[in-house]
């Protein structure tokens, strides 16, 4: 039976909503897919049921084909399980918690490795039963701070998530290669580019991360790529280090007047005005030194500033500095913090003073110093002296100072060298669709996970984790699917396959389209009728292209002649078309 539009559940809207800001956001509100209920929670109706289960469907095809088993948890779990991990405490305000009327703790949960991994506890006991893989399509829980674009970030979203027990590492990197091409698989099926990028594990752990990311404007993720095939997250971007270099026979660190210098421009000015350079080159951003001072709130609640010296024509990434000092949350150092801290002087901080005062642990602000990969020793820098209005010239690292350690916080610029050696790179914008884990043991060892080997002996169980964003999916598909006038569906995803409209007033062109859908739906195709009476043509038309059916069949004036209009949305052709031939002619489109 076709699904008619009389009794469809279905509303479009003509504008957009205002909280819209992406085009996925728009069409899938305007079109009827999705409605908002709160800040990133959205309820599924009809058509975006439909959509959602097809592109499901595929995910559970190629799960399959991979061998992997298909079972279901509750999205409300205990707390137990996660605080033996320590994941608790280290989501910090990410999930939702709850108690139940006798105060016992529950999560919603964000994602489910615990629980996987106890159920193969509490089943199996023997290297025999493994390699296992099983997995689950589930809604899951984040409490996002600013849930945004729709689909694309919200509160509430569905999940594939596939975990691999094996009980050799030999046996993990099998498995894992096996969900990795699944994977690949089926971003083909959906038509999505892809990248496979480097990635970090953040509170996954786990010793290898890599990342699906479709390219896109609208993406959150920037990602690094080179011409010899580096690709990489820029959380896991990782920095050449230059050699180290001599310190015998460079020139004393000299203190110079720099008035009015806060910022590294007007440093850079006043240093070639004043203070030129020996060898007349003259001084660039790339030459100082800057150091920002950041606040950490550490899981116990305990907030510590740490200072990071970088090189001045960079600034810190801040998603890259949450990687760098994870579990603990980070932000810019308040005006509150600097009245803590007299010593540090805004604009003119450094790691060093003609006082002898070195920043670091042991240094009279007991403030901790670390410093970029390329801050390497034997470097020379123009930096703060930590006197208003003063800088240092010629400060040499490793000699001058020594900084308490190295860290990851520098944005990556176009251009910077891959790490392994394959060019530079360039930047690009990309919308996570995938992730793969290879989780290790830690899982398994916080609890208890053990099977007997083949020599009888309790060995821990390896494994891997590999998670795919269902509803994410739908937005990111939607999001390069469209144009001006409404959705374009891929054919393996569209909630139908052709869309007939009866345009006209006649009950015999109604008469005639019931026709048209009846060959339609014998020659095995999902029908969306348009058979309301009294709705104008230009309202059906508009409605038919903001939907989004790829194929578009009109009913008109021609019908009586034994002709239809055949829409393709994907190439914006309009062909008329002999009632008897469109079954065919569906077919080859």
């Amino acid at each position: 039976m076709p699904t008619r539009l009389t009794h469809l559940f279905v509303r479009t809207l003509r504008e957009d909503p205002v909280d819209a800001e992406v085009a996925s956001h728009r069409l899938l509100v305007r079109a009827g897919y999705i409605r908002r209920q709160a800040p990133g929670i959205f309820a599924w109706l009809p058509l975006g049921l439909r959509v959602r289960r097809r592109i499901e469907a595929i995910i559970r095809e190629e799960m399959a084909a991979a061998g992997a088993q298909e079972v279901h948890f509750p999205a409300l779990l205990p707390r137990e399980p996660y605080e033996t991990t320590g994941r608790w405490e280290e989501y910090g305000d990410g999930i939702f918690r709850l108690k139940d009327r006798k105060e016992a703790d529950y999560l919603l949960a964000p994602t489910h490795e615990e629980v996987f991994t106890l159920l193969v506890k509490d089943l199996y006991s023997s290297y025999k039963d493994l390699p296992l893989t099983i997995y689950q399509i589930q809604d899951k829980y984040r409490d996002e701070a600013r849930p945004r674009a729709g689909l694309l970030r919200g509160r509430e979203f569905s999940m594939k998530d596939a975990y691999s027990f094996d009980y050799t590492d030999a046996g993990l990197d099998v498995s894992y290669m096996s969900q990795r091409d699944a994977y690949e698989r089926i971003f083909r099926r959906l038509g999505l580019d892809y990248a496979i990028v480097k990635a970090d594990a953040g509170a996954m752990g786990g010793s290898r991360s890599e990342e699906f990311l479709h390219p896109t404007a609208v993406g959150e993720d920037t990602f690094v790529r080179s011409a010899g095939g580096y690709a990489a997250n820029v959380e896991a971007f990782t920095t050449l280090a230059p050699e180290p270099l001599p310190v015998d026979g460079l020139a004393p660190a000299t203190v110079h007047d720099t008035p009015d210098t806060p910022t590294i421009a007007s440093l850079v000015q006043v240093a070639n005005d004043a203070h030129p350079r020996p060898d007349a080159r003259p001084w660039v951003a790339g030459d100082t030194l800057k150091n920002i001072v950041l606040a950490l709130t550490h899981l116990d609640g305990r907030r510590e500033l740490v200072i990071v010296g970088i090189p001045g024509d960079r600034g810190v990434d801040m998603k890259r500095a949450e990687v760098a000092f994870a579990p603990a949350s980070v932000e810019a150092a308040t005006e509150a913090d600097f009245a803590r801290h007299p010593g540090l002087v805004k604009g003119y901080i450094g790691p060093w003073s003609a006082a002898g005062a070195v920043l670091g642990e042991s240094s009279s602000t007991g403030i901790r110093y670390v410093v970029d990969p390329r801050i390497g020793s034997g470097t020379e820098w123009i930096t703060g002296a930590n006197e208003e209005g003063r800088h240092v010239f010629g400060l040499v690292a490793g000699r001058d100072f020594v900084a308490d350690g190295t860290v990851e916080v520098a944005e990556v610029l176009e251009g910077d060298p891959a790490p392994d050696g394959s060019g530079p790179v360039e930047l690009a914008r990309g919308m996570e669709i995938g992730h793969v884990f290879q989780l290790g043991r830690k899982y398994a060892e916080a609890l208890g996970l053990k099977v007997l080997d083949e020599n009888g002996k309790l060995v821990t169980v390896t494994m891997g984790s590999y998670g795919i964003g269902v509803t994410r999916i739908m937005a990111v598909i939607a999001e390069s699917n469209n144009d001006e006038r409404g959705l374009i569906w891929p054919r393996n995803v569209s909630p139908f396959d052709v869309h007939v409209v009866a345009a006209g007033r006649d009950d015999s062109v109604y008469a005639i389209a019931e026709d048209v859908v009846a060959q339609l739906e014998a020659a095995g195709n999902d029908v969306l009728f348009d058979d309301r009476p009294k709705v104008s043509p230009g309202v059906k038309f508009g409605d038919a292209e903001l939907l989004g059916v790829p194929l578009v069949v009109v009913v008109g004036r021609d019908a009586a002649e034994g002709r239809v209009e055949l829409w393709d949305r994907r190439s914006g052709e309009k062909t008329a078309v002999a009632i008897q031939e469109l079954p065919a002619r569906l077919a080859a489109l």
